[in-house]
């Protein structure tokens, strides 16, 4: 999956003709409206929604393994990998809405399962990817973030994981008889202040071991590339470990490639493909590139202040975490609580509206009503179970989701560019699409 994620990341930067120079245009987009344009939500609902699903746990105790693991040069492979997956999770983007439909509902659904079908007249592959995302949903994105918070909240506070599972249960099922623009509202107000949180107690540490700011990049940068298993007196595991750790957890960090992200994009109110698809593109910019680099300075520094050697024995992501919040006094443990928290919650509301999506293309409306008890269920259950076998197997259909959908990509990959040229490179980016 690495190799087949990166290559696909490589191909689609250069056919693209680097599509990230545009990052900073992607932004701006990402906060205006189109008002006019056909969709269910506005372009920063359906990014905060992705966003939502995207941003989890991972971002924060997931860095923290990748340097356990791999030593600290693999953050900078985690950002190498957000850095070319932008060009990833912007064909995605593009695909989405090039050729989304509408429901008999009315509202508006897309994603890799209708650009396999539509443009590519392979349904049954698109069935596969619905398949697989319903069944990765379960997994990924019900029973191990429910897990996570429940199993943090009795660490933090002493709840019983039932009452926790209970209350999380109750939570998830209020904002899912919305639908998605509830889901969507939810999303776009969670996610900015959930970042804003996080990364305000990351600038306080990094304030606190501002005289190791330095010396951890420098350490980053050398490690990723040190052929030994030791760089500037903090052990690490050798460029390939290195290497290894890094990408696998920028590619599953960001989910670019898996097609996940424009299951909800394809809801956006846009004038043409290429607007949402750079929209789309912002959130690897911002997963990956921001929040999992500063993630992991943050951790790196303080290992520097604590002189912590992390091949020394019990040493794993979560302590590397917490080591680094509790420099911050009395509210240190409890703001890495509340991120936590609030990061698993809005993945499990993401990754509903991903699994409700792929449920309506196999099954219909009917089938979303079964479907949402069943993650409902899953959510209760993960948070009272052990989950080392749902992790596994987790990871597994996430790898199948993301089969089919760099198929699409690659033999797309002239659509995307033949947009990507008409809209973006021509500068006609506020041009309304035309409807065949």
């Amino acid at each position: 999956m690495i190799v087949l994620l990166v290559g696909t990341h490589l191909f689609l930067t250069i056919r693209l003709k680097f599509p990230q120079r545009k990052i900073f245009t992607a932004i701006r987009l990402s906060v205006s409206k189109d008002k006019e344009s056909e969709g269910d939500v506005s372009q920063f609902g359906a990014l905060a929604t992705a966003l939502a699903a995207t941003i989890g746990t991972g971002n924060i105790i997931g860095v923290g393994t990748a340097i356990a693991l791999g030593g600290p040069g693999a953050v900078l492979w985690c950002w190498l990998t957000g850095v070319f997956g932008i060009a990833t999770k912007y064909g995605e983007g593009l695909l989405a809405v090039k050729y989304r439909r509408t429901s008999k509902k009315g509202h508006m659904i897309g994603g890799p399962m209708y650009a396999l079908e539509y443009g590519l007249n392979a349904k049954w592959a698109g069935m596969l990817f619905a398949l697989f995302t319903a069944i990765a949903a379960l997994g990924i994105g019900s029973t191990v973030q429910a897990n996570a918070i429940s199993t943090l909240v009795h660490e933090v506070v002493g709840v019983d994981t039932i009452l926790t599972g209970i209350i999380v249960t109750m939570l998830v099922a209020l904002v899912l008889v919305g639908g998605i623009k509830s889901i969507a509202k939810v999303c776009t107000a969670l996610v900015p202040f959930m970042a804003i949180f996080y990364m305000a107690g990351c600038a306080y540490i990094l304030i606190y071991n501002y005289q190791y700011i330095i010396p951890a990049i420098e350490l980053i940068c050398e490690a990723a590339f040190a052929p030994s298993a030791a760089a500037g007196g903090v052990a690490g595991g050798g460029i390939m470990i290195a290497a290894h750790y890094g990408i696998a957890r920028g590619l599953f960090s960001n989910e670019s490639g898996m097609g996940s992200a424009p299951l909800v994009a394809a809801s956006a109110r846009t004038k043409n493909p290429v607007r949402q698809a750079l929209v789309s593109a912002s959130g690897t910019f911002w997963d990956t590139v921001v929040l999992c680099a500063v993630t992991g300075i943050v951790i790196v520094s303080s290992m520097h202040a604590n002189i912590v050697d992390i091949n020394a024995p019990g040493i794993d992501g979560g302590k590397l975490t917490k080591m680094a919040f509790s420099v911050i006094p009395v509210i240190g443990q409890p703001t890495l609580m509340i991120a936590l928290f609030t990061f698993a919650f809005s993945t499990i509301l993401g990754w509903s509206i991903y699994a409700q999506r792929a449920v309506e293309y196999l099954a219909g409306i009917k089938g979303v009503k079964v479907y949402t008890w069943i993650f409902l269920a899953a959510v209760m259950v993960g948070s009272v179970i052990n989950l080392n076998t749902v992790w596994t197997l987790a990871d597994i259909f996430n790898a199948l989701m993301a089969i089919p959908n760099l198929f699409a990509l690659l033999l797309l990959s002239g659509v995307i560019a033949k947009e990507t040229d008409k809209y973006l490179w021509s500068g006609k980016l506020d041009e309304e699409e035309l409807k065949d």
